[in-house]
């Protein structure tokens, strides 16, 4: 069913409003979403961390459940595509434009600003990478993995259209989410994916200007930027008129062959022998403070919890405002898998990726900081990636390279958001109109365009965080509807780790 639904013109409509506001009143919107940010990471942050690590618990107990063998699919159903693509379809979408922007940003971050160790020591190195590690390792995508679970499971299996409020008829009813509240919920899913999508364009746009700037001497600001995104809408919304199996999956496995040539060589270029040495020790680092982590809200130090707010909560945010875009389109890529193959590929080969990605350019990063005289912090987030390269061989091959890398998940990331929210607003088609998708591709690069305009990057961080808020009750209500329906077909199907012993047979009485 392609039919537009009320879902698009409510969504359509708000975005629409929200975009004249921060057009019209750019400092006002700026100031606005700063108090609505400061408020929800002041007051709810404890709900951020117990939500999340919530979420990782539940995934690490579907794979060990006999639950894990159930498939989204029929019986008999083989996956669309092939683990190599679905992989780069899935960390495409899910990570992208994050990675290079913050690869080398962060963990340089963290070590001239720790969270606890003094600034510029070995210590405050190792907690850098631990952090950086944290922040993008298995909780990040077990949201991910939660939201998608559901969304494929009762797609697949169930016969449900894929739309967030037909994961919750088991616990909300069918007739409440087919009518207004299931209307409610899905514009919520809709606009925190337009924000949390926007956002991460808004980041791609200022890289690609911070990286011409350092090339080519181009002027870092709004025009440019505005120039950079047109370019790319177009270049997208010609992507999303290909359809799934063309463009996104083409892309998607270009974007891993970049970013493989990019780690190679960043990784034969930096000190390697100390970047595996780092990546060892902060991997070990990650697995013995885990817990202490995610539960770390700093309840009597003022400058540690402004340290976490900016951070930690800063990064749920981001992950959960993604959760409707990111589950809905690694929900459709993942048609005939396992529960367990899916939670496995999802949460660990994305989060091992992501480590040795941080290891290296963020060990590399350190060593360029200790070894200049002036602080890289201090540059633009946007070029901080560039001024490393400048200390190393052959920037100006990696600085192009990195460009390419960024605009095409540039591409992808607004290619696999237009499809998704086609589905979305098309009461779930697995093959939304062209002109939809087109209409929500354009929307996305105005509503980064406007959030770049009234604030750059505070206000990209501001809009997340508030976005996903609301969303994240949904989040809860997802999980609980998965386990109950779960529940149900582990005893219809009889999955047990034993079988249950059977009846001891009565006693008969022998008269031979």
């Amino acid at each position: 069913m392609k039919k537009v639904s009320n879902v698009f013109w409510i969504s359509v409509l708000i975005v629409l409003a929200a975009c004249v506001y921060g057009v019209v009143a750019p400092k006002n919107f700026e100031a606005v979403t700063a108090r609505v940010q400061v408020f929800l990471t002041s007051t709810f942050g404890w709900y951020y961390l117990i939500l999340v690590t919530v979420l990782v618990v539940f995934c690490i107990f579907l794979i060990f459940s006999p639950i894990g063998i159930i498939k989204l699919g029929k019986p008999d159903e083989k996956p669309e595509f092939s683990r190599a693509s679905w992989f780069a379809m899935l960390f495409s979408a899910g990570m992208g434009i994050g990675l290079v922007f913050w690869g080398a940003a962060e963990p340089l971050s963290h070590f001239m600003t720790p969270p606890l160790a003094e600034s510029g020591t070995d210590e405050a190195q190792k907690e850098a990478l631990r952090y950086t590690f944290f922040h993008w390792g298995i909780h990040a995508w077990a949201i991910y993995a939660i939201v998608a679970l559901a969304l494929a499971y009762f797609n697949f299996r169930k016969g449900e259209p894929a739309l967030i409020s037909a994961t919750l008829k088991p616990i909300l009813g069918k007739k409440a989410m087919e009518g207004t509240l299931g209307t409610v919920i899905d514009v919520l899913a809709v606009v925190a994916t337009v924000v949390g999508v926007a956002t991460t364009l808004g980041f791609g746009a200022t890289q690609i200007n911070g990286g011409l700037s350092f090339l080519f001497g181009i002027p870092s600001n709004f025009t440019v930027q505005l120039i950079i995104v047109i370019i790319v809408t177009i270049l997208f919304t010609l992507s999303a008129s290909t359809g799934l199996g063309k463009g996104i999956k083409i892309l998607s496995n270009v974007n891993m062959l970049f970013a493989v040539v990019l780690l190679v060589l960043m990784f034969i270029i930096g000190p390697t022998l100390l970047i595996i040495n780092m990546f060892t020790d902060s991997l070990g680092g990650y697995l013995q403070n885990i817990v202490q982590m995610s539960f770390r809200i700093a309840p009597l130090n003022e400058d540690n919890r402004s340290w976490i707010n900016s951070w930690t909560i800063f990064y749920w945010a981001w992950w959960i405002s993604w959760a409707p875009f990111v589950g809905i389109f690694i929900a459709r890529v993942s048609r005939g898998r396992t529960i367990r193959e899916f939670v496995i590929g999802v949460l660990l080969l994305p989060t091992l990726v992501c480590f040795l990605w941080f290891a290296v350019f963020g060990t590399t990063g350190i060593e360029v900081q200790k070894a200049v005289s002036y602080d890289i912090t201090q540059l633009a987030t946007e070029e901080v990636l560039f001024a490393i390269f400048k200390e190393l061989p052959w920037p100006t091959i990696m600085s192009v390279i990195t460009i390419a890398l960024v605009g095409i998940f540039f591409v992808t990331s607004a290619d696999s958001a237009t499809f998704v929210l086609g589905m979305q607003t098309t009461y779930g088609s697995l093959n939304p109109l062209t002109s939809i998708k087109l209409t929500w591709g354009v929307a996305q690069s105005i509503v980064a365009l406007v959030l770049i305009y009234s604030g750059g990057l505070q206000a990209l961080q501001n809009a997340l965080i508030i976005a996903a808020f609301p969303f994240s009750f949904i989040m809860i209500l997802m999980m609980l509807s998965l386990y109950k329906s779960l529940v149900n077909d582990k005893k219809e199907l009889g999955l047990y780790h034993k079988p249950k012993p059977r009846k001891k047979p009565a006693k008969t009485t022998s008269y031979d």
